[in-house]
């Protein structure tokens, strides 16, 4: 009865009481059309977990249309009438199919439409390749640039490569990798949320290591790096995760995530043990957080 009281001479004398944070929203895409990676599907599951046990954000998927057409065998040069006549009306089989599927795939993508992202905090492109049919492109960068969040992981540099208002928004392109490796890679903003957790100044992984063309150092908040070449071991300056922002909006990725057992703890056949994945978690979640304002990791530069 003392609180109810207590409660109205509040809003009798027009005092707000403080609301509830909301939940913020992010939609996730894992689409492609260029290479796939066997991980997309336990990114999707690591990130709705990560998204259900923090409770900071809902997520919604912008998955891959099922059942992606694949063209017909070609027949050899010493192939009968018969195989080619029946390898023509496959390609046409093919053909029709694949049209039919891009449509889908451009109904899929029409969630980054300028107008449904107003309906989202942030975009996380998780493994994608490609050019992506989405119905704006620089549209979705104008909607980062007026406050929304971006967060890329390993592959994201990997898509839009003819277009180079996204490798700017990102801050680096995809140039190419050698063999899957062990690192140590150095940790060189531990104040960071994405980095934080981390034991050490260095975070030993074993990953397919990004190089990258287009990006300038003095861009980006560099997050972590190597001070050799993965493979051959050549001196020089090599990034993995930085963040950034654009205009208002605020940019973090991370090339790490190739393999299965890199984002899940739980992934029986592993190279790297678990609390590698379980680190992983701990630093897309930080980048995811910072990207929705939730989080401090303050760049040095601004971009637009």
């Amino acid at each position: 009865m003392k609180k109810a009281i207590v409660l109205t001479a509040l809003l009798a004398a027009g005092l707000a009481l403080p609301a509830a944070a909301q939940v913020k929203k992010v939609l996730v895409v894992t689409t492609t059309t260029g290479f796939r990676h066997s991980s997309i599907p336990v990114a999707e599951k690591v990130i709705a977990q990560l998204a259900k046990e923090s409770g900071a954000f809902t997520v919604e998927f912008v998955s891959q249309p099922p059942n992606e057409p694949r063209p017909p065998k070609r027949p050899g040069n010493n192939a009968t009438d018969e195989e080619k006549e029946k390898f023509k009306q496959e390609q046409a089989a093919f053909e029709k199919a694949r049209s039919a599927w891009n449509e889908e795939m451009r109904k899929v993508l029409t969630k980054l439409s300028p107008d449904n992202l107003k309906n989202f905090d942030a975009v996380i492109f998780a493994n994608t390749t490609g050019d992506l049919p989405i119905p704006d492109r620089q549209g979705f960068l104008d909607w980062i640039a007026a406050g929304g969040g971006f967060v890329g992981m390993h592959s994201a540099t990997d898509t839009f490569h003819g277009f180079r208002p996204f490798i700017e928004m990102i801050g680096g392109e995809f140039l190419s990798h050698g063999a899957q490796v062990g690192v140590d890679a150095n940790v060189e903003d531990r104040e960071c949320s994405a980095c934080r957790h981390f034991r050490t100044s260095q975070f030993a992984v074993f990953d397919e290591i990004y190089l990258f063309k287009n990006y300038d150092r003095t861009k980006v908040h560099n997050l972590l790096s190597l001070n050799t070449h993965p493979n051959d071991k050549t001196p020089g300056y090599y990034p993995i995760s930085w963040n950034k922002t654009y205009g208002k909006g605020r940019v973090f990725y991370t090339s790490l995530g190739h393999r299965e057992d890199v984002w899940d703890a739980e992934w029986k056949d592993r190279k790297n043990p678990p609390e590698v994945a379980r680190d992983y978690q701990k630093h897309i979640l930080g980048g995811i957080k910072w990207a929705l304002g939730l989080e401090t990791c303050e760049p040095k530069t601004q971009q637009k």
